[in-house]
């Protein structure tokens, strides 16, 4: 009787016939003779002990029987490369990672943790997706997603790999020109930047102490990110109330500063990278995953 190894091979001579039409166009494929591919379809047939291929001088025909062994081969075969790729991936990670990230943070924060992240894993190929379009992971459009906030109930799991604080910013010469504000209530008559997308509060939130309040701010130029409005704010057109990140060099080099920091509820959001859980994780999704905890 042949063992397992001899099974699967019979049964990929056995799917690449049918395939390719041809004993001989098998054989190319697999590396053996024609002769050695018709001998393992008729040791295939006399263990089961029926016909699966009607030959003629041109043409290969299935049986029924050979049609529901064919379907059975494919199965099989697909099945065992599956387990193979994913033993494969607990060893080594490998293969292709799709990850979704907002445009700002991904291009500030994430994609500058990328050349470090191949170079410790080079048989990953990071295939990196910035947009502020929220992916549908669980359909399979991206391996990995990084999202802002509270999350909504679904079967994904998600792994908290940072915090965002947020920070009221101006840039030195809109200050000396419109004066600094001493409080948060003399933000009503400046120029201040704010999101263009619904929130679930479209308030700038203080406290005075330890009491909470907010205000509602306008301005003359609204943005759908973050990075854009701290842009604004650096050039002088107003004042913006931003995540730190997306602030970073600008407060570094003087070109923002920190405003009205000790109203500062420092309210934070939650950083999450989201993904399909579960024991079949590949390796190279919790590769990417553990990567961001560490460094962010």
């Amino acid at each position: 009787m042949d063992n397992g190894a001899d099974r699967a091979r019979s049964l990929e001579i056995f799917a690449a016939t049918i395939e390719l039409g041809s004993f001989s166009a098998a054989g190319r494929r697999l590396g053996l003779t024609p002769s050695a591919v018709s001998r393992t379809i008729d040791r295939i047939e006399a263990r089961l002990g029926v016909r699966l291929l009607l030959r003629s001088t041109r043409v290969l025909t299935l049986t029924a029987e050979g049609q529901a062994y064919l379907q059975a081969a494919r199965r099989i075969l697909a099945d065992l490369n599956d387990a193979e790729q994913q033993i494969a991936d607990q060893g080594a990670p490998r293969g292709r990672l799709r990850v979704s990230a907002a445009l700002a943070h991904g291009r500030l924060c994430i994609v500058p943790l990328l050349a470090g992240f191949v170079k410790r894993y080079p048989q990953i190929l990071v295939d990196i997706a910035l947009t502020d379009t929220v992916v549908d992971i669980a359909a399979g459009q991206a391996d990995v997603a990084i999202r802002f906030g509270p999350l909504a109930d679904s079967r994904l799991t998600a792994r908290k790999i940072g915090e965002n604080r947020r920070v009221i910013v101006a840039s030195p010469a809109y200050l000396a020109h419109h004066g600094t504000p001493a409080t948060p209530e003399d933000l009503l008559v400046h120029n201040c930047l704010n999101f263009n997308f619904r929130r679930a509060e479209p308030v700038w939130p203080f406290v005075r102490d330890g009491t909470a309040f907010s205000l509602t701010t306008s301005g003359a130029i609204e943005a759908n990110n973050g990075e854009t409005l701290g842009q604004l704010a650096a050039l002088g057109v107003g004042i913006a109330r931003v995540g730190r990140f997306s602030v970073t060099d600008e407060l570094a080099d003087g070109r923002l500063v920190a405003i009205l920091e000790d109203y500062n509820p420092g309210d934070v959001e939650p950083l999450h990278a989201v993904f399909v859980g579960g024991t079949n994780t590949p390796a190279r999704v919790r590769a990417f995953v553990e990567y961001l905890v560490e460094h962010l």
